[in-house]
């Protein structure tokens, strides 16, 4: 059979003007207008060109096309015209998994932003002056209230969009063209590679490295400080361990120093729970109070992680230091909107109220493994079929999101095998269900950790399995 040129088969696309007038997607364009209609043309034109290109497409492939090309572009034009961020089904078991969006929000949480995003808020209005206030009030009351047995001194607090701006902000308030002194074993990199020396460099301070990897004492610490020094930092490793012939100093030990030398120690704790959390399986994560209660002067962590909320930078600590940052030009470009604030009260309501099952990633962790066990047990049964193989086993799930990395919970996994598809086959098909769903794929299995599935979604799983097969 003769190979036709690419070029002839180049030759053989429509323009996209000559579609746009075509009938059916010139009822396209009436019905969603022609700049969409246009993009969408022109992408399925595109998207036909590289196909002829890498060879992927020969002359009777690009006529079946070509044949098509009317409902691809409607279906081009549909997919431009809806939501690209969407639910999906964590059955990874992993808590706060960051791809998929962290903590999930309280219905509470969704109440309070209906209530006060669809409508004028008193955001930064004082109602009793009738004059303009500020807008961390509303939280800032609530963190006295949970922050408030007994500190070294007065508490407050204010919020950035997240952790890494709360660390940059408190860095440039009080230390920028000074140094700041950190073991170099708390020299971490977070997620999407940013790491705490980048951070410190944009924020115009100087690192100060003291110590090796695996051990760095307070006299360490001592030695460094100079006339230059503004600034102790400790940086709680979240994401990873150093084990074996190790050594750092306490924080009673460091706040000793600080006190004696006149220089501010901060707490970069990352996670940042803020009760503690050995009643939902976690051992060893300081609390935010803890720190406080310590003796740390400033201590910053994250909304979505540990604390259950919304994507947030949290800076809470010695109130006069609070307001120096508070005045930096800095914290305004920093600050978040009314949709965190009206996420943040909410969540930390259920804080004070003692409301912990109310918050998702607590309620996660909070589960026993009979629980999750009884329900694997019973999607596994609903599922079982000539085709798929569904077993409960034992497994681990993890808090994930950087926090607590020693940390497992001991759950139950439902373990599926399908005779006509592999594991990674069957994990596609499980993404591309509706809503999508996501799930491990270990030695040759498919693996579904409910302790991250809200029980209304196990059925939706049980849908779209028998669905594939």
């Amino acid at each position: 059979m003769k190979t036709i040129p690419k070029g002839e088969l180049f030759r053989e696309l429509p323009s996209v003007d000559e579609l746009i007038h075509t009938p059916p997607i010139a009822e396209l364009v009436r019905a969603h207008g022609a700049t969409a209609v246009t993009d969408a043309a022109r992408t399925v034109i595109a998207q036909l060109r590289e196909e002829i290109g890498s060879g992927l497409l020969d002359a009777a492939s690009l006529r079946v096309a070509l044949d098509g090309i009317h409902p691809a572009i409607e279906a081009q034009v549909r997919k431009s015209l809806t939501h690209s961020l969407h639910p999906v089904i964590n059955a990874t078991g992993v808590i706060l998994h960051t791809n998929l969006g962290r903590a999930p929000l309280s219905e509470s949480v969704f109440d309070h932003i209906r209530d006060t995003a669809g409508q004028y808020s008193n955001l930064e209005f004082d109602i009793g002056a009738g004059q303009r206030g500020k807008r961390d009030v509303h939280v800032d009351r609530l963190f006295r209230r949970l922050l408030s047995e007994e500190p070294a001194a007065p508490v407050s607090t204010i919020v950035v969009n997240n952790n890494a701006a709360a660390v940059l902000l408190a860095l440039n308030t009080l230390a920028e063209g000074g140094e700041v002194i950190v073991s170099r074993g708390e020299l971490v990199e977070i997620g999407g590679s940013f790491r705490i020396p980048d951070v410190m460099a944009k924020s115009g301070a100087t690192l100060r490295e003291i110590g090796t990897t695996n051990r760095t004492r307070v006299g360490d610490y001592e030695k460094a400080i100079n006339e230059r020094t503004r600034l102790l930092l400790r940086v709680h490793r979240s994401n990873f361990e150093i084990t074996g012939f190790t050594e750092q100093p306490s924080t009673e030990e460091l706040v000793k120093l600080a006190r004696q030398r006149g220089v501010p120690l901060m707490e970069d704790l990352g996670s940042g729970a803020l009760v503690d959390l050995q009643n939902f399986g976690l051992r060893g994560e300081t609390t935010v109070l803890d720190s406080l209660r310590a003796g740390v002067d400033i201590v910053t962590y994250s909304g979505d992680k540990l604390l259950g909320g919304p994507q947030a930078g949290l800076l809470s600590g010695r109130s006069d230091l609070i307001a120096q940052m508070r005045a930096n030009s800095l914290f305004r470009a920093l600050r978040v909107d009314k949709l965190t604030y009206a996420a943040l009260e909410a969540t930390l309501l259920a804080y004070v109220r003692h409301d912990f099952e109310s918050i998702p990633t607590l309620r996660m962790m909070n589960l026993k493994k009979e629980e999750v066990g009884e329900r694997a047990g019973r999607l596994a049964a609903a599922i079982e079929s000539k085709k798929m193989q569904a077993i409960v086993i034992d497994g681990e799930s993890v808090i994930g999101g950087g926090a607590a990395p020693s940390s497992v919970l001991p759950t139950r996994l439902v373990a599926l095998t399908c005779a006509d598809l592999s594991a990674d086959e069957l994990a596609a098909r499980l993404r591309r269900s509706d809503p999508p769903i996501i799930a491990r794929v270990e030695d040759g299995r498919v693996l579904l950790d409910l302790r991250t599935v809200f029980p209304s979604q196990d059925s939706l799983i049980a849908e779209a399995i028998q669905r594939i097969a």
